[in-house]
């Protein structure tokens, strides 16, 4: 006999460890979580049987669960290079749709593909090229060299075209006599300051689940479970939206930041409007979207802590951990080696902790808008780039390095406002909650099935600090 037969398994393939979280549905409780290293590069079915093993050691051998849903970021994650126009423009608009769809962008060019720009693109190995430029109607011959370029390349991956709709039938033809794989789709901009993104992003969400998952490996999961949905930062992304807006019956958060710090990267998610909050100031550059997903690829705890010591900048790093007798170098180059392995010292712990709050603070600092005074005829005039988000009100921290720290307040008040850097419109006074239990991904992926029952889920669980 069946022990329960209205749960949820969900898991998620991540670059570091393979996590899975177990929900009731009829009373919206986690009832167990596990975790284990990933396996991805060998057999990603390793990891998974692990951690179902683990869950039924707890529940006992004829547990039934009535949802196996999944997500990943397994495998270097989605990875993408993006091409546009003009690097402001419809180069922006490619990335942007890229990082919404939770893709991992890897390269972003400009103008006329060069042949030394072909060589590198082609050396990132992406899983997907998105191939952008030209307003409809507008520049046509830069979209046309670069369909040209990229259908005499040795790339085997898709394509999706998402430029100069005047263009699309020449491209077609092109793309098809290099034996490409390709999708036509609607402009990523189709006039000056005029983002259109949702066709994109439903497109590289198929293709994810279409292709990629085979490609990764990830396929020989798939008979353990119901499917693979999305990438996990599309399953973060849905779970902020959904926790900010609500759904029809079930009142939401309000405009929020999601902070997720990982082995890899550090992704900043917004969900505001970030206008201007203060009369007389000049917004500048792309309208910014309502939700919003940056990705911070120097900024990962394990994969690139080097690279946080160099942007955060090795002194500053030194004196934050100021008489402790390590060696910081040595320490910072066994992370890569062992990504998985937890602090077991005070030593590492406070290291750890000083890595996280400068990527918190590195990354706040990037997704953020920020303010700058020019001056016109008629005297000074702020000048606003990006997203203000000084007046958003929550602020939810999810990740390892932040689950399973001390002290996760210390890291979060680094993505607050500062009067020492006022050009930087970060959160001004937020609440701070953390995503303890690891279930942002699950209930990105749990609203799927019923978003009422995942967002209650989520407000119950979520910690406030």
């Amino acid at each position: 006999m069946s022990k329960i037969s209205n749960q949820g398994l969900f898991i998620d393939f991540g670059s570091t460890f393979t996590k899975l979280v177990l929900i009731d549905f009829a009373s919206e409780r986690v009832i167990a979580r596990t975790q284990s290293p990933s396996t991805v590069d060998t057999d990603i079915t390793v990891g998974l049987n692990a951690v179902l093993d683990e869950i039924s050691k707890q529940q006992g051998s004829n547990f039934r669960y009535r949802y196996k849903l999944a997500c990943s970021s397994a495998a270097g994650g989605l990875k993408m290079v993006t091409i546009g126009l003009v690097p402001e423009l419809t180069a922006e608009a490619a990335k942007r749709a890229a990082l919404g769809a939770g893709a991992k962008v890897v390269g972003v060019y400009s103008y006329q593909l060069t042949k030394r720009e072909l060589y590198e693109l082609e050396a990132t190995a992406p899983d997907i090229v998105l191939l952008a430029g030209g307003t409809d109607g507008g520049d046509r011959a830069t979209i046309l060299h670069n369909a040209v370029m990229l259908g005499q390349s040795g790339l085997s991956v898709p394509v999706i075209v998402a430029g100069n709709k005047s263009a699309a039938d020449e491209i077609q033809t092109i793309l098809d006599a290099g034996g490409k794989d390709y999708i036509i789709a609607d402009n990523v901009m189709p006039e000056i300051g005029v983002l259109n993104v949702d066709e994109v992003r439903s497109i590289i969400r198929e293709v994810f689940i279409n292709r990629i998952i085979d490609a990764k490996g990830l396929k020989n999961a798939e008979q353990f479970i119901d499917g693979i949905l999305m990438p996990t930062p599309t399953a973060v992304l849905a779970a902020a939206r959904l926790i900010s807006e609500g759904t029809a019956t079930e009142k939401g958060l309000g405009e929020l930041v999601v902070v997720d710090i990982g082995g890899a990267t550090t992704d900043i998610h917004s969900v505001a409007k970030g206008d201007a909050i203060e009369p007389g100031v000049m917004q500048k550059g792309l309208p910014e979207p309502f939700v919003k997903r940056t990705v911070e690829g120097d900024l990962g705890l394990r994969h690139n802590a080097a690279s946080i010591l160099r942007a955060a900048g090795e002194e500053r790093i030194e004196a934050q951990l100021a008489g402790l007798d390590f060696d910081l170098h040595k320490a910072i180059s066994q992370f890569p080696l062992f990504p998985e392995k937890l602090p077991e010292s005070e030593s590492e712990e406070s290291l750890d902790t000083e890595l996280a709050r400068n990527a918190a603070r590195l990354a706040m600092e990037r997704h953020a808008g920020t303010v700058e005074t020019t001056y016109g005829p008629e005297g000074p005039i702020l000048v606003q780039y990006g997203k203000d988000l000084r007046g958003t009100k929550t602020v939810i921290g999810t990740g390892g390095p932040l689950i399973f720290n001390g002290c996760p307040e210390r890291i979060l008040g680094e993505t607050v406002y500062s009067e020492a850097n006022p050009f930087s419109l970060k959160p001004q006074s937020p609440e701070f909650y953390l995503d303890e239990q690891y279930l942002l991904y699950a209930i990105g992926l749990m609203s799927e099935v019923d978003a009422d029952k995942a967002l209650r889920v989520a407000k119950k669980y979520l910690k406030r600090l």
